[in-house]
């Protein structure tokens, strides 16, 4: 089955996806908003890196270990995390993990 991108005001269901998209990849994208599945094998590491708009990290399954300015914290399942725009962050799945990406785009963005 193939997975697009949702349109507004359809629904998705995170449990068909946590069984069928086995990777990461992007829910929505639309002018102000984006929102990514994001897959995370254990040990798997995202280097850090910054955005200049504000986003959650909501982990859905497993824990990852955020890094924020050499911080270590810790984001389990059935949290969810806010960092302001320019945050640098990095992750690691300490396990299995999850995790439902939102990131606010400029408005002044033009696609």
């Amino acid at each position: 089955m193939a997975l697009g991108h949702a349109s507004s005001g359809e629904a998705v269901s995170l449990g068909t996806l946590d069984t069928q998209a086995g990777e990461t990849r992007a829910l929505l994208k639309a002018r102000d908003v984006e929102v990514m599945w994001l897959v995370l094998p254990a040990g798997k590491l995202v280097p850090s890196h910054g955005i200049s708009t504000s986003m959650t990290i909501q982990c859905l399954r497993g824990r990852v270990e955020v890094e924020l300015a050499g911080e270590v914290k810790l984001l389990e399942a059935d949290q969810v995390m806010y960092l302001a725009g320019g945050v640098a962050h990095g992750l690691r799945a300490l396990e299995d993990s999850r995790l439902l990406v939102t990131i606010v785009l400029p408005a002044d963005r033009s696609d």
